[in-house]
């Protein structure tokens, strides 16, 4: 057989196709939980790691230290074959948004406090001068600023999440490489998971642009 043959077999793509389609949806469905449940937790946890009293920062801080060395395979693992044995049993699709989920607050967590650190005093010095009170100068002042520092990261470590979702098929989910693995195994030929790459792709490279014009939003904001 010819490289077309092996790697770029249209007969296979099209009958893997299918496939292929609904496994693409399974692995946005569970980036989307992933990334939404992680950006909620990781800015609750920013705050906790800044503002809470110092037992509870401590605690933050070797959450946010300890999920961002773990390696993420190790993570499924270990919530989806370990956590039956002190019984409690999780889907395929709920131990991999689990484990997304924890890892992307720890890095969402860190973005956040970076990004509300980066506000100057002198915004906290005015909300508070004016009679807001933690929560108001939180919502109505700070992180409003915050926010648009931290797009450009957090766009990257969405993406990534998104990426990361590929790992998921180590607990037997349905997600996009999961499916074409099993169709590669089933037509004895690599095109579906050349196919997979390039579902990926139309996936992700609007991502990576949008990145990248957030960047360039930003540098053009702070000259």
């Amino acid at each position: 057989m010819n490289l077309i043959d092996t790697f770029f077999n249209w007969a296979v793509f099209r009958d893997s196709l299918p496939a292929l389609l609904q496994g693409l949806w399974i692995t946005i469905l569970l980036g989307v939980v992933s990334i939404v449940a992680g950006l909620v937790s990781g800015l609750l946890m920013a705050l906790l790691r800044l503002y809470a009293p110092a037992p509870v920062r401590a605690l933050a801080r070797i959450y946010i230290d300890v999920f961002r060395s773990i390696p993420l395979l190790v993570l499924l693992v270990l919530v989806y074959y370990a956590l039956p044995f002190v019984g409690i049993r999780l889907s395929s699709f709920a131990s991999a948004a689990t484990a997304l989920t924890l890892v992307s607050c720890a890095y969402t967590a860190e973005i956040f406090r970076a990004g509300i650190e980066a506000i100057p005093k002198g915004q906290f010095e005015a909300a508070e001068a004016i009679g807001l009170g933690f929560f108001s100068s939180m919502r109505d002042v700070i992180l409003p600023q915050a926010f648009r520092i931290v797009v450009p990261p957090l766009t990257s470590n969405c993406i990534n999440v998104l990426k990361d979702t590929a790992l998921a098929s180590v607990v037997a989910m349905p997600d996009l490489l999961k499916q074409a693995t099993q169709a590669q195994a089933l037509s004895a030929n690599p095109t579906p998971l050349i196919g997979a790459a390039l579902l990926y792709l139309l996936l992700l490279l609007p991502l990576v642009r949008l990145v990248g014009y957030f960047e360039a939003r930003h540098r053009a904001a702070t000259r």
